[in-house]
């Protein structure tokens, strides 16, 4: 029989190698010859053996004084740490968070823990959408949503159970809400926690089924939701309403998120709390001054423009743009002044233009 070879070896570790060390090349060693990853089966339960002595302190004394023989040839003095598995023992692999997990997940039900914590707890969060107006998106407004979803049986309230009569707890998890199989390996028999088949994993079972939802706890329905849309939202911006989401049997509903949809306005846009809009005037309004009418989202309102401006150039509204969510105070709307230059002159404006033209340098236009 071939010797067996040192622990510190198999693991690739120093014989100074603190704990923590030891579990780190335990780690490495196991993920590398997992037979799950291609690996060599006999290296990985040498690996395992190896770890289940130096992790013991006492053990690990015993193996440094003693080698192979102090610890009675092998993990817990058997040559075989994976020999319990034929009796149905739990086990329980210690692989941090290096990916192993997922090895052994359809040995532990998913690596998930129990099969009750696995259960949904709450109902299943909904996506809905809703198409506002830029006005309705700067003062705000109400929609009304008809939604098509699970919601909670109104004869049983939820609770799966015919009116008048009880829930009993499940007489095959005894109210555990799970059961354990037993699954056959390459390492042996291993216990396995799922969902109650018959509960399922609610611990308890109905007296009678409600007549309506036949036990279920929902009904599939149509109902009308009521969304109050704030001052001053902007598109792609999303709305949460707690609990308006799909119901569930016994357990809170989900939640409702509705993504706002702003349409584009005709002559406004936006630029966070400003709205932005532009204004055309001809050469001799921008030469020697004007007013116009400008359109807000709060109606029309008069704007003083003085001589010589120049076309690109900007003026503010104070107040009249978008409403701040959080607070009393709304952004500017800043009007941008495009000078129209004419593109058809009669022959007497052109004449005097050149007339204007030809004289001092600095009564120019350009």
């Amino acid at each position: 029989m071939a010797s067996k070879r040192d622990y510190y070896e198999v693991l690739g570790a120093s014989k100074s190698a603190s704990a923590d060390e030891l579990k780190k090349a335990f780690r490495r060693a196991a993920i590398e010859h997992h037979p799950d990853r291609g690996g060599d089966e006999a290296k990985f339960k040498e690996v395992n053996e190896a770890y289940e002595v130096l992790k013991d302190q006492d053990k690990r004394k015993r193996y440094d004084q003693f080698g192979h023989a102090g610890v009675g040839g092998g993990a817990g003095g058997g040559s075989d740490p994976f020999g319990g598995f034929g009796q149905g023992q739990n086990v329980n692999f210690d692989f941090g968070d290096l990916g192993l997990g997922d090895i052994f997940s359809s040995f532990f039900g998913g690596g998930g823990g129990s099969g009750r914590s696995q259960q949904q707890t709450r109902g299943r969060d909904v996506e809905a959408g809703v198409e506002i107006s830029f006005k309705d998106a700067i003062f705000g407004t109400e929609v009304k949503m008809n939604m098509n979803i699970e919601d909670t049986c109104e004869h049983c309230k939820g609770k799966t159970v015919e009116p008048g009569h009880e829930l009993h707890t499940c007489d095959e998890c005894k109210g555990a809400g799970q059961v354990t199989n037993v699954m056959k390996t390459v390492f042996g028999n291993i216990q396995q926690a799922v969902v109650c088949p018959k509960c399922g994993g609610k611990g308890k079972i109905p007296e009678k089924n409600c007549t309506v939802c036949k036990g279920k706890g929902t009904k599939h329905k149509k109902q009308d939701v009521k969304l109050k849309i704030p001052a001053g939202i902007d598109d792609g911006a999303v709305i949460r309403l707690r609990e308006h989401g799909e119901a569930i049997a016994n357990g809170p509903k989900g939640d409702l998120y509705v993504n706002i949809r702003v349409k584009p306005h005709k002559k406004f846009t936006r630029e966070g709390d400003l709205i932005l809009s532009e204004e055309h005037i001809d050469m001799v309004q921008a030469a020697l001054g004007t007013e116009v009418s400008v359109d807000t989202v709060d109606g029309p309102v008069t704007m003083k423009i003085p001589a010589g401006t120049q076309s690109g150039s900007d003026f503010k509204l104070s107040n009249h743009g978008v409403p701040h969510i959080r607070g009393n105070s709304r952004g500017a709307h800043i009007v941008m002044i495009i000078v129209d230059t004419p593109t058809k002159l009669t022959k007497k404006q052109q004449e005097l233009l050149k007339e204007f033209n030809s004289g001092d340098s600095k009564k120019k236009f350009w």
